[in-house]
């Protein structure tokens, strides 16, 4: 139980305290005497009731993560493991937190690491369209970003092999060097209520693929002052069934 939890009544011939760690309230002696303050101390405790039965009486609904952490890639030996590495260091202009000869941490925020690299002896390369995992996506903040960041990879020769706007959002796709899809995109909605919206939509009901785009355009158009709303817009092209290269 965390230990903020931890609280407990102290029976006293005053109002009700709270004691925690053989301290009374947060570290002080401060008496709860308003109604407010008690009502505050129900609710706490019955918290920790709550909190005590879970282990016992968890039910059936999964608690829900705080976040997705983390990828893990395979890689079959050492210079798919440098290409690899090399790879992400410049596609996310990653910092490496740890290396060793089979394995290392790369990270692009405060995450000790968002992104590992592995190497598996009995790996092979991809073959054909394995079931599995389709690709990984990258959001950025604004369409600008994304434009930048496309422009430097390819100045360092990364290039996407597919641009399109979903309708949700705006889409770049990539492959490292062992055949992994990544995406980069910037949300074209500016809530969650507003995408989930169109996903119920005719519109994408017709087409959930998306229109194909090309980045330069993206680029000009960014710098002839276009609205960034005009540009996330998808064109209704109606009825796209297939995805290119899937």
């Amino acid at each position: 139980m965390p230990s903020w939890l931890i609280w407990r009544v102290v029976e006293s011939s005053e109002p009700k305290c709270l004691e925690r760690d053989g301290e009374t309230s947060l570290g002080t002696s401060t008496r709860w005497h308003e109604q407010s303050h008690i009502q505050i101390f129900d609710a706490l405790w019955k918290a920790i009731i709550i909190m005590g039965d879970i282990y016992d009486n968890p039910g059936s609904q999964v608690l829900r993560p705080a976040f997705l952490a983390h990828v893990v890639l395979r890689t079959p030996d050492r210079a798919s493991f440098r290409a690899m590495r090399d790879f992400y260091t410049k596609f996310l202009d990653a910092d490496i937190t740890y290396e060793n000869n089979v394995l290392c941490f790369l990270t692009y925020d405060d995450e000790h690491h968002r992104i590992a690299i592995g190497i598996f002896p009995e790996t092979t390369k991809r073959v054909g369209k394995p079931a599995g995992l389709a690709h990984i996506a990258f959001t950025f903040r604004t369409l600008q970003d994304l434009a930048a960041a496309y422009r430097q990879r390819r100045n360092l020769g990364i290039t996407p092999f597919w641009c399109v706007n979903h309708g949700p959002t705006t889409s770049l796709y990539y492959r490292d060097p062992d055949g992994n899809e990544l995406e980069t995109q910037v949300d074209n909605f500016d809530t969650p209520a507003e995408a989930r919206a169109f996903f119920a939509s005719k519109e994408f009901e017709e087409n959930p693929i998306g229109v194909d785009f090309e980045p330069e355009e993206l680029v000009e158009r960014l710098r002839s002052g276009e609205e960034d709303w005009r540009i996330k817009k998808r064109k209704n092209v109606g009825v796209r069934q297939g995805i290119p290269g899937w």
